[in-house]
Order: C-alpha cells, then structure tokens, then sequence
C-alpha cells in the first residue's frame, strides 16, 4: 500500500515510520525545509525512544522517505494521512484547524484515482465532513473517502502503542474506504489488535472523550491526594486499593502536579468548546481541567511549605521538566507554572533534565540549567523532583545530601519511600501521603 503522510510531526513521523515497518511504501510530508533536510541526514526533529532505529532501518530499506512535494506524493498515493498539528485557538480554546483545512484544500489539487484521505490529527466532531466538503469544493471530480483514524500514542511509547494498539478506531461508512483500512492495518491482525469501525462522527468523539476520561482519572486522584495529606492517609495505597477493582483499573491514578502535554489540555478545552457550541454543559470536564490548572500554581506553595514558608532568597534544584519521561515536550508542562511561582517568590531556580532543556530554555529563559542531577543540587536549600525519569528513581542520597545546602526534598512525584528519606536523614514531602503514614 502506497501512503503518504501529510505532516511530519510527532504523530506523522512516529506513524508513518511504523506503518513503513508493517511493509507499506510511506513518503512523509512536511512543508518545513530544514526538518525534511534533516530528515534526510537521519536527525529526528523528535525525543522518541526508538524512533531513530525505526527511521533509519526503514529509510535504509527503502520504504520511508520524506520531501517537500505534496502534490507528487499525493498523486502516488492509495491513502493520504493528515497527520498536522490541531493546537488550542488563541483566545478561545477551540482547536485551530487552520492546517487541516490547508492540508485538504492542497490534496484535493493533487488527489489522481481513487483515494482514502484520512484524519489523523486530533479534531473536533464535525471535522472530517467539512475536510470532505472542501476537497468536492475544490475538485468535485476527485474520487475520495474521507475516513476518521484518532491516533492514541503515549509519548514515550509510542512506537509500542502503534505496534500493539488496544484498539483502531476506523470511521467510515464507505464499505471501500474499509477495505483500504483493514489492508493498511492488516499486520496487526498477528497481534489481535482490535480493529474497531464505526460512524467518522463517532470516531471523532471517541478520541475526545477518551482522553477527557484520562484526564478525569489523574484529577480526581490528585483531590484524594489531597485529602489524604489532611487525614494522614497515603495515598499511593489508595490507588492501589481502587485499581485492583477492574472496574476502575489502575492506570492513570498516580498523584502528582497535574496533568500537561500535548494532548489532555488541549483536547479538554477543545471538548468544552464543542460542547458550549451545541449548548451543552459537560460539568465534569470543566471541573476538571479547573482543578488542574489550579493544582499545577500550588506546587510552588508546597516547596515554599517545606522550607518554613518562604522562598526568598533560596535556591531550588528543579529535576525533571517535561510534562512526563521519555520526551522533550514541554507542552503545559507542570513545571512551567511551578518554576514561575518559585520565581515569583523570590527563589532562585536551577534545573535538569535528560531531553527536554532545549525545549525548556525557550519557556524558561531565565532560570540555571545545569549537567547532571548532582550539579544541579549543589549548593541548594531544596531539591524538586517534577518529572519521573528513571535517572531519578535511584539517586545516591549520601552525594545528594552532600552536595545540597539544606537536606530537603519535595518529591512531586512520590518515587521514594519516606521512612527511606528519613533513614538518610532528608526531610521529606511528597504528595498524598500524610503524617500518620509514617511522612513527615
């Protein structure tokens, strides 16, 4: 099968590269100049474990490639992905598919035989009737199914979550824009992936509501989080006492600063906005994305608590500071509003990260970056543990201790034990685990 992806961004490199390692011809493209280029030379404009392996092997065998020349790899095409970015509208939340609606006006033009134009991006309901509408505007000669393909890849998994999906959500109701579909994704059939069809309406709202849902999860264990520091409950045993209901599950219910990222922000506010649209109230959702928002501002109050109430003055060691591990993004990245509080307060900031100090420095100009975990302690009052990478998870505490100026860690994130903390002599605070569970 011949596909070509339009977008080669996150989501459009990491599937077009799998879907050339299932044994399609992928051609990739991207408007940019200097990311196609880079492409070529087998620089990945991405953090994505694995990916420059998959790349590599794949452009090596003659599968992958990448260019500028959408109309060319269109014209080739037997199905064409709009895989482009769908960010939050300025000023009023609702997704801007300013790129969708170039990407499909530029198919329609270069569109020969029969087509399966498919929506990868992210988009509101709706979205695939109006892409079809502008390609029959365009070209009404262009013989096209429009088809709805939500992509539902975990940053730093993303390879694995296409290669082993728990399911694929097609919408169509075109019985040859199935056929195309089923062919495209017929490798996983070895794996029993799931391939789920349903109306492109549906499908549209299954992505939406999905990670509405996500998003609910993590919130709600946060307000419990909350309420457990109060009543001297700890709340890692909560989540684990709830999970193993299979009926709620234990994924996604691990406290912490908030949720950020490329897609649950967006996607909530996105869902909101649709809802307002139809004159509906979704309450949940908006309360939500509320207590999120206000969760992500008080982590600074909870370091500011640990060194006795104030900040000015201090210096703060901040590890970790992309919204999760294993990626570079820094999208609503809880650490930008908790470094920004810190400020405010009169610290003074230093910070690490594997992967995402480039992205970081564009959001956070101001602040110390330094080389490793030691040397961003050194020297400070509290060490600040916002994003869970491995690298993390077994610091020598004895040389941590050493190297900082007061023996405090605020661990965000909760990846040590308290009575460990203690025993090296650290006071310790974590999130939702209160004094008569042993924190103090």
């Amino acid at each position: 099968m011949r596909i070509a992806m339009i977008g080669a961004g996150y989501v459009g490199l990491v599937s077009g590269a799998c879907f050339a390692d299932f044994g399609h011809d992928v051609i990739c493209v991207d408007k940019d100049e200097t990311k196609i280029a880079a492409l070529h030379r087998g620089e990945i404009p991405i953090y994505e474990p694995g990916l420059d392996e998959l790349v590599a092997s794949n452009v090596k065998s003659k599968r992958l490639d990448f260019t500028t020349d959408l109309t060319r790899s269109v014209a080739e095409a037997d199905a064409v992905f709009i895989a482009v970015g769908t960010p939050s509208r300025r000023g009023d939340g609702h997704a801007d598919l300013s790129y969708v609606r170039a990407a499909a006006r530029a198919i329609a033009t270069a569109v020969s035989g029969f087509t399966v134009v498919v929506t990868k991006s992210t988009v509101p309901v709706g979205t695939g009737d109006e892409v079809e509408r502008i390609i029959r505007e365009t070209n009404p000669e262009a013989d096209v199914v429009v088809v709805s393909n939500p992509e539902f890849l975990r940053e730093g998994a993303a390879i694995r979550d296409f290669k082993f999906p728990d399911r694929v959500v097609v919408g169509t109701s075109d019985e040859r824009g199935r056929k195309v579909m089923s062919d495209i994704y017929r490798p996983l059939s070895l794996n029993q992936a799931p391939l789920m069809f349903t109306s492109r309406r549906t499908a549209e709202m299954i992505k939406y509501a999905a990670n509405a849902f996500l998003a609910t999860k993590i919130t709600f264990i946060n307000e419990i989080a909350d309420l457990s520091e109060k009543v001297g409950a700890d709340v890692q045993e909560i989540a684990r006492g709830i999970g193993l209901d299979n009926r709620i599950g234990t994924k996604f219910l691990h406290a912490g600063p908030g949720f950020g990222g490329s897609c649950f922000p967006k996607d909530t506010r996105a869902l909101i906005k649709i809802a307002q649209d139809h004159n509906v109230q979704i309450r949940i959702v908006e309360a939500v994305l509320a207590v999120n928002e206000s969760r992500k501002r008080a982590m600074a109050r909870k370091v500011s608590y640990a060194l006795g109430g104030t900040l000015r003055g201090k210096t703060i060691a901040v590890l970790g500071l992309t919204f999760k591990p294993d990626t570079d993004d820094m999208r609503e990245a809880p650490s930008i509003p908790l470094i920004t509080g810190l400020l405010d307060m009169g610290a003074r900031v230093r910070a690490y990260d594997p992967a995402g100090m480039d992205q970081a420095r564009l959001e956070l100009p101001t602040i110390e970056y330094t080389e490793d975990a030691y040397d961003c302690a050194k020297g400070a009052d509290a060490v600040v543990i916002v994003t869970e990478w491995v690298q993390f998870r077994a610091l020598d505490l004895d040389r941590l201790k050493q190297t900082m100026k007061q023996p405090v860690v605020v661990d965000l994130r909760n990846i040590y034990r308290p009575e460990d903390m203690a025993a090296a002599g650290f006071v310790y605070e974590s999130v939702g685990r209160g004094e008569a569970s042993g924190e103090g």
